[in-house]
């Protein structure tokens, strides 16, 4: 399986699978199966329970497509909407253990999201996805057309060795978080994280930990001015909340 390696925003390159054309096309049908039982239940809720059908009789086309297209539109949205939210996720995706991300390293954009959803209509609903199937065949990530002008990529979250092993860290039974916002946080985030402070400290690097404890204080929106702590105790405070929080305890 091809692999890609992001810088990421914290200047760390980690090396991720690219997910390959079977895993996208089972998260698609899934995802196809659920818009379609969506489809299925609101065409039934307002025709045969609602019974709205008699309301429409003199509708002419243009009001009658309007509805439906109101009818459908989570539907229509649903990628676009979903990917969105769940930081490029769908529940297709998710059980299929794939993720959208960006290329440069920084998270993907509300415009990224939509570029790759109106793609759809060249790569996935022209030609039956011939046009998606053939750039993800020939590209280097099995990127299709979308991917490719957004500057995106579709990864695995599978591995051999579980991403939360190497963000595990000892915490005594009798340990106190001090942070709550750290769950603001994710797996991916504290691995980042962890790897700068571990290469810090083997380098001494006193630039790049303050660096590194600023971009935590304001993604996770903390109040620095009442902090006591070093930067470096900081740093180990926040891996070991999230640690506690999160229930990674090794």
């Amino acid at each position: 399986m091809n692999q890609i390696g992001i810088n990421t925003s914290q200047n760390v390159n980690i090396d991720f699978k690219i997910a390959s054309v079977g895993e996208r096309f089972f998260a698609f049908v899934i995802d196809v199966l659920i818009k379609l039982a969506y489809a299925f239940a609101a065409a039934w809720i307002l025709f045969d329970v609602l019974r709205i059908g008699s309301f429409m009789s003199g509708w002419d086309n243009w009001s009658y497509g309007a509805f439906m297209a109101i009818m459908y539109l989570p539907a229509i949205v649903y990628t676009f909407v979903l990917e969105s939210f769940f930081e490029g996720q769908t529940p297709g995706k998710k059980l299929m253990k794939i993720r959208v991300v960006k290329i440069d390293g920084y998270q993907a954009s509300f415009g990224d999201y939509l570029m790759r959803w109106f793609m759809r209509l060249i790569d996935v609903y022209s030609n039956f996805g011939v046009v998606g199937l053939i750039s993800m065949v020939t590209s280097k990530y099995n990127q299709r057309l979308g991917d490719v002008v957004a500057g995106c990529a579709v990864i695995s979250l599978k591995s051999d060795v579980n991403m939360s092993h190497t963000i595990l860290e000892e915490l005594k039974e009798d340990y106190i978080p001090v942070f709550p916002q750290v769950i603001l946080l994710n797996d991916n985030d504290i691995r980042i994280i962890k790897e700068n402070y571990q290469r810090a400290i083997k380098a001494k690097d006193t630039m790049l930990v303050k660096k590194l404890a600023d971009k935590i204080k304001q993604t996770i929106k903390l109040d620095a001015d009442n902090l006591t702590y070093t930067d470096l105790q900081f740093i180990n405070i926040v891996i070991k909340d999230y640690n506690f929080y999160t229930g990674k305890i090794s």
